[in-house]
């Protein structure tokens, strides 16, 4: 994981709930299909015209709902490079970390961005710059095993590291 992520701003607002970032028409369609429907709903152009590198910014509980793990995967496919929310969702949360998406629980930073703006997020700092304006937004600092796990691309990544180093030290 980069420590410092900067990229172009898709905003959405409050309660942007799994079954309407990964429909349930496509929960079980392939990848590809289903990437080009993600919150369709609410942007139609988004999984058109979002590139590797965009960042999502949101209101409050980003990813409530059901616990359907598509919906973060199917962001980081896009090429989302963090999620920056109000607050989230406890399970897309947990879904999110699992795979290594970067996400920040951040107060008063969707208030603070217009859709297109770019955006400077530092995760291990919990600091959320907005390069067009430069207002800097302070989020809730993530644990350090939260941070371990995202910086190694997820939990399975961060395991088999640990594995190899384990074989490493243990011939």
């Amino acid at each position: 994981m980069k420590t410092i992520i900067r990229g172009r701003v898709w905003k959405f607002g409050d309660h942007v709930d799994t079954d309407v970032i990964t429909p349930g028409t496509y929960v079980d369609a392939p990848m590809e299909e289903m990437k080009k429907h993600v919150l369709e709903v609410l942007n139609p152009r988004f999984s058109q015209e979002v590139k590797a590198g965009d960042i999502i910014v949101a209101g409050k509980n980003f990813g409530c709902g059901s616990s359907r793990e598509t919906a973060p995967d199917a962001i980081q496919e896009l090429g989302i490079s963090a999620v920056i929310a109000e607050s989230f969702g406890r399970i897309f949360f947990r879904n999110a970390v699992a795979i290594g998406l970067p996400v920040l629980p951040c107060p008063g930073a969707v208030s603070g961005f217009l859709e297109g703006e770019e955006a400077e997020v530092d995760i291990s700092q919990a600091k959320v710059k907005n390069l067009s304006t430069g207002s800097i937004f302070h989020g809730q600092p993530l644990h350090r095993d939260i941070l371990k796990i995202i910086s190694h691309g997820g939990a399975m990544a961060l395991l088999k590291a640990q594995a190899e180093k384990e074989r490493a030290k243990n011939p």
